[in-house]
């Protein structure tokens, strides 16, 4: 199993860390205990160390199902990751709460890896203003805290005021070879190199989106590797950066857990004809682009409700992927019926006042036609 050492800290993880987000589920929509429990033995027994849960996991569930399972293993044998879900901290004292209910579930007397989850240059502002990066400086102090630092979601600008307010043990971004611009992107990572702040990154697949592609992209990764699973060339491009120490994976699936399993325990980093592959690779993609929609939101509100940005991120994605399953929940659940292309009443008031002077009337036609059809459902 690779092994990467966080030097300013004084341990070494595993490369591959086993996200427990994604764990199987059963028809009622709960954890597949035996299943995942199996999932997660395997792991351990092939060198993975490092585990990562949060207390929304899985409804709730994902913490105390960890904590079960971990319990039959020696506490100093794996590091356990999970998250302050600060948007439940109204006041200082919801800290403690939620930190000694955490303990509870997870069934340990610390925690490893604990972040500040999700955070955002507005949350982040409010919980500076709470004190509760102070409060969890103390807990550091007492021991319960080994090593403290934050997950984020937002732009560059707030990820570089986060990270330099105070010398973090770690921190952990969404990094992949599609997403070098977005957040974070390659200069977070450059500025956390910089500043000798140990990343682990998630959503090295993009939520799968880097597993299954089209067969003409398929088989220019064939021509690097035919034996090799599509996903490993994302995990090896994260892998490939020195600064990166832990790659956290969502494993739903056995399967999913014997690929990642065979790409980390002989590890490696990518040639440079592969970076030069996959970048040719991500010009394709990204020349697959229906329109120019930045998602500024100018156009919105729509008067018949449509979320014009949101179709047109849908079917931008669909288009580049060539794969409707990357955007089926988004277009199905997440914009629905209701909010979807069709409802256009064509009064034009989004045209007006979009700055990119896109055809949106037209667009949310096309929009509509190629998501129904499903044409690329892979």
């Amino acid at each position: 199993m690779e092994m990467r050492s966080f030097d300013k800290l004084g341990i070494r993880t595993s490369l591959l860390g086993f996200g427990c987000m994604r764990f199987p589920v059963d028809a009622q929509g709960k954890i597949n205990e035996p299943e995942a429990e199996r999932m997660i033995d395997r792991a351990i027994a092939a060198g993975v160390n490092y585990i990562d849960t949060a207390y929304p996991y899985h409804n709730g569930d994902s913490e105390p199902f960890v904590g079960k399972v971990l319990k039959k293993y020696d506490r100093g044998s794996f590091y356990l990751a999970t998250k302050l879900p600060c948007w439940n901290v109204k006041t200082l004292e919801d800290v403690d709460r939620l930190f000694n209910e955490q303990l509870s579930r997870l069934q340990t007397e610390y925690i490893d890896f604990y972040l500040m989850h999700a955070m955002n240059g507005e949350l982040f502002a409010r919980m500076e203003k709470l004190g509760v990066v102070k409060r969890l400086e103390e807990l550091k102090a007492e021991g319960r805290i080994r090593n403290l630092g934050f997950s984020f979601h937002d732009s560059y600008e707030a990820f570089e005021r986060i990270i330099t307010y105070r010398d973090w043990d770690f921190c952990q971004i969404q990094l992949n070879y599609m997403d070098t611009k977005d957040g974070p992107g390659m200069r977070g990572y450059e500025l956390a190199e910089k500043l000798d702040i140990p990343l682990v990154i998630m959503e090295p697949i993009k939520g799968g989106s880097l597993a299954c592609f089209a067969e003409d992209i398929t088989e220019v990764f064939r021509t690097m590797d035919k034996d090799a699973s599509i996903a490993s060339f994302a995990l090896r491009w994260v892998g490939s950066l020195p600064n990166v120490k832990v790659i956290l994976s969502g494993m739903s699936a056995m399967d999913q857990v014997e690929d990642n399993l065979a790409t980390f325990e002989k590890f490696r980093p990518l040639s440079e004809q592969e970076k030069e592959t996959i970048e040719s690779v991500v010009t394709l993609i990204n020349s697959r682009v229906q329109n120019g929609c930045t998602g500024c939101r100018y156009c919105m509100p729509c008067p018949a409700g449509v979320d014009i940005p949101g179709n047109f991120s849908a079917w931008n994605t669909y288009h580049m992927y060539q794969n409707y399953n990357v955007v089926r929940w988004n277009w199905e659940n997440q914009l629905g019926e209701s909010k979807q292309a069709k409802n256009c009443i064509q009064c034009g008031k989004c045209e007006q006042a979009c700055p990119q002077k896109l055809s949106i009337r037209e667009d949310l036609k096309k929009v509509q036609a190629d998501l129904d059809a499903k044409e690329f459902i892979l």
